[in-house]
């Protein structure tokens, strides 16, 4: 399974970003799909996760009700919708996949990654 992220950038505290994940290789429509980030001198850590029909969705309470993760399994693509970004945001986001748990917030639980796309909120 391939997994390549897309969509970072530069933008100005307050405003909205979407990021893209797009699978290849594998029939990733039965995996759960998630969202990591990691900022400089930081852990990786869980951003927010989704199962395998978009029925359910797991968020970090840090990102709760700024931060919206969706899939198109017709088009084996997870996507993003980051609001209201705030300097503490800015961070090399990753995609990751499998047959995981959706409650799974430890990176070594998760088999699959794209490369990273950074964020970068200014104040």
């Amino acid at each position: 399974v391939q997994l390549q992220a897309s969509g970072g950038g530069l933008v100005q505290a307050g405003c909205s970003l979407r990021l893209s994940c797009a699978a290849s290789g594998h029939t990733v429509t039965t995996y759960t799909a998630g969202w990591f980030r990691q900022a400089p001198g930081k852990e990786r850590e869980f951003v927010v996760s989704i199962n395998w029909n978009g029925g359910s969705t797991v968020h970090a309470d840090s990102v709760k009700g700024r931060f919206a993760i969706s899939r198109d399994n017709a088009k084996n693509t997870v996507c993003l919708q980051m609001n209201d970004l705030k300097p503490e945001d800015t961070a090399l986001y990753y995609c990751a996949g499998g047959s995981t748990n959706i409650y799974a917030r430890t990176p070594s639980r998760w088999p699959y990654w794209g490369r990273g796309t950074l964020v970068t909120v200014s104040s």
